[in-house]
């Protein structure tokens, strides 16, 4: 997971809209809340809760209970900052303000996630006309084999025809 620092103006952007969220449903502005919206947005990629955990103790030396960590990452979903999704039984995050549409592609051997873009099939989803449904986002996940997996399992499969 690599750690940015150059959208700034992205961050004062995302904090202004989460200042406005939690204004509008009364929640407090706590200092955690704002750490934990900074975090992410220096994030690129995908996180979990545990790393984003250990991200906020190492490099942001600042100290947040996982609880915190749950409860702002609903906040913050609930404001369309965050979204998440499930990749086979594992949660996974990433920020969702500014963010170009992309695709996954999920391993089912090792779990790996590997974004891509097509732009085909972006106009194809997004031009899809739908009954009685306004579309408003998508995600798309493509469960598959790696290549490592591929070639560790053919290497397995023609050693155990060697030993028979």
């Amino acid at each position: 997971m690599e750690l940015r620092t150059d959208n700034i103006e992205v961050r004062e952007k995302v904090k202004q809209i989460f200042t406005e969220y939690l204004t509008l449903r009364k929640h407090r502005k706590t200092p955690e809340r704002y750490a934990i919206l900074n975090m992410i947005y220096s994030i690129d990629g995908h996180f979990d809760i545990e790393s984003l955990y250990v991200l906020m103790e190492e490099t942001a030396r600042f100290r947040v209970s996982r609880a915190t960590l749950y409860n702002t990452l609903i906040l913050l979903m609930d404001a369309r900052l965050v979204i998440k999704h499930q990749f086979g039984t594992t949660s996974q995050y990433e920020k969702s303000y500014d963010q170009e549409t992309h695709h996954h592609m999920i391993c089912t051997q090792c779990g790996k996630v590997t974004e891509f873009q097509d732009e085909q099939l972006k106009r194809d989803i997004e031009g899809k006309k739908l009954p009685r449904f306004r579309q408003t986002h998508y995600s798309l996940y493509i469960y598959g084999m790696c290549t490592r997996c591929q070639r560790t399992l053919s290497r397995k499969l023609t050693i155990n025809k060697r030993k028979k």
